[in-house]
């Protein structure tokens, strides 16, 4: 166990741990130093020095982020020396920054321009330095405007970490510049881990709220959304609530202010998702012919199909939950409400970036129709509120439409890491054992640890889990494989850490703290709902009973194949 010591910080005496740095003490005390390159899911840098302090007996200034804290520290947060120092620094990152504030991840809630007000520097100051500096596009999710980097390194260490290697630091002179690699051998995977780990806007997604609008103002157009179970507990942030505030009715009715014809819950496309790869889990098991990945994320997905084509295979073959709802408005929905599916515009609000990718995928395709027509992401769909001057925090609530927006709670859990292997755990064991989990929480595969292992029995057997939210720790289990094909016989993997909760497409800034809250909220809800089982959800019952009644039609609506991946992104 770590020794606890005290410290002062600002005469301030302080109970802390020994190998904590005098940023993590000042954060957990709500003592503020600005610290634009910090990040506490990376590596310090101490690029950005804007996290400047003094320490007692110690000649010069120090970096915060990298100063470790000693018995009886006395630390100055600030004072003139800092304050100039501070000032200097800023401007120095103001010369690597070129301002474009209009449409940033950052807008509401920019580090840069709270700094550049209290210290009263001059934005502008070196406005052409990075005039030549290109944008660059990543597929149909990202768009990186290199003339607004600083040069910190956080979205090159993230994206080793994704095992995607697809940013990389490049000489230019007496500069150093990120820039996609030019090796053919690596591709984005669209995870957007870049977008919450860059602190100044450089990264953001491929913007879409615009086109939306289009159909919303068209009569002949049915416009129908629908939102991710991760958004209840994350957008609130965008207007000032705590972390993992519950928002779902409030949500709901924001989107129906736009002028939007239907909300539904891609909770229950969850449910649906949960039954059929429940059902491919005890083929599987009862076969013996390898694990069962679970297929819910596209970044995670291509990773597969990019670098380990070998375990192509072993992908559950479902269809994450956004496609397969999709596919169910424009087909069963369409056909009970009486609508030609071409006059259907669906719009997914998701936390991820990889999603705008997912919908563009042939093999999704039902009867030559995208089931989903655009993706906005979290941060898209509070940019949109506010364009339109809707309050989220003040608006009467409203329910998600019958019959596709009331999920159970296994489909919810689907935004934090485990959710998707804990519901089909519970509906395979009902499945397998002709009864339901005494105890329906599988709570071993629950956490924001990088990966969990878990052995759970089910009917007399030992099934065996492994559960990982970035890819870091997925190529882990895809090593391990390798070299035992039966160690696992079922995978969860979410590229972004803490699962959805933490996407590339969610509020910033976040964190383990953030995704924790997050995670939890969506974990209350669960064990609030009244039906905690996917395949006892009563709107599943009735799809299955009313229209996927063919092995043919579940194929067609809940399925899909993939394939090997080259290179994608052009550079």
């Amino acid at each position: 166990m770590s020794k606890k010591i005290k410290i002062k910080i600002n005469n301030q005496i302080i109970e802390c741990i020994e190998d904590q740095t005098i940023l993590e003490v000042a954060q957990e005390n709500g003592i503020d130093i600005p610290a634009l390159c910090y990040h506490s899911d990376l590596s310090v840098k101490a690029n950005c020095r804007m996290c400047l302090v003094e320490i007692e007996g110690r000649d010069g200034l120090h970096t915060s982020c990298s100063t470790k804290v000693e018995e009886g520290m006395k630390v100055i947060t600030d004072s003139p020396k800092i304050g100039r120092a501070r000032k200097i620094n800023l401007e120095l990152v103001f010369a690597q920054h070129r301002e474009e504030c209009n449409d940033c991840v950052w807008n509401f809630n920019c580090q840069l321009l709270k700094l550049a007000k209290k210290h009263q520097v001059k934005i502008a100051r070196f406005s052409d330095r990075k005039n030549d500096f290109p944008v660059y596009q990543f597929g149909p999710s990202l768009i990186f405007d290199s003339s607004k980097c600083i040069d910190c390194g956080n979205c090159v260490e993230v994206c080793k970490k994704q095992q995607a290697n697809f940013l990389e630091t490049e000489e230019r002179g007496h500069l150093y510049r990120v820039v996609p690699t030019q090796d053919k051998n690596k591709d984005c995977i669209y995870c957007g881990q870049c977008i919450v780990h860059c602190p100044v806007g450089a990264f953001e997604a491929v913007g879409e709220f615009e086109d939306i609008e289009e159909p919303i103002k068209q009569e002949n157009k049915i416009v129908v959304f629908q939102i991710a179970p991760s958004l209840r507990t994350s957008i609130g942030e965008e207007f000032g609530l705590p972390y993992g505030e519950v928002v779902t009715e409030k949500l709901v009715a924001g989107i129906k202010k736009l002028g939007v014809d239907k909300v539904f819950d891609t909770s229950v496309g969850a449910d649906f998702t949960t039954f059929e790869e429940a059902k491919e889990l005890i083929e599987k098991l009862e076969a013996g012919c390898g694990p069962c990945l679970s297929s819910c994320c596209p970044a995670w997905v291509k990773f597969v199909e990019f670098n380990y084509p070998e375990f192509i295979s072993c992908l559950a073959t479902t269809r994450s939950p956004q496609s397969i709802l999709g596919g169910l408005i424009k087909t069963y929905w369409a056909q009970k409400e009486g609508l030609n599916p071409k006059d259907i515009v669906v719009v997914s609000v998701m936390p991820c970036v990889a999603k705008k990718y997912e919908i563009q995928k042939e093999e999704l395709k039902i009867d030559g129709m995208k089931p989903v027509d655009y993706v906005l992401t979290t941060r898209e769909l509070a940019h949109l509120f506010v364009k339109h001057k809707i309050d989220l925090v003040g608006i009467e609530p409203k329910e998600a439409d019958a019959p596709l927006g009331i999920p159970s709670g296994a489909g919810v859990i689907y935004g934090a890491s485990g959710g998707v292997v804990e519901s089909a755990l519970r509906t395979a064991y009902a499945m397998m054992t002709k009864d339901n989990p005494p105890e329906v929480e599988f709570k071993k595969v629950r956490g924001m640890e990088g990966l969990k292992k878990a052995e759970i029995m089910m009917n007399g057997r030992t099934v065996r889990i492994a559960v990982a939210n970035g890819i870091e720790n997925a190529k882990i289990i895809l090593e391990e494989l390798k070299r035992d094909p039966r160690k696992y016989d079922a995978v969860e993997v979410m590229a972004c850490f803490g699962g959805c909760i933490g996407g590339g497409g969610q509020p910033v800034p976040a964190d383990a703290k953030i995704r924790q809250k997050r995670a939890e909220s969506l974990y209350q809800i669960d064990a609030k709902n009244q039906n905690r089982l996917a395949h006892e959800n009563p709107v599943v019952k009735q799809v299955y009973k009313e229209f996927l009644t063919t092995d043919e039609i579940i194929r067609k609506i809940c399925h899909t194949s993939y394939s090997k991946k080259e290179r994608e992104v052009k550079v």
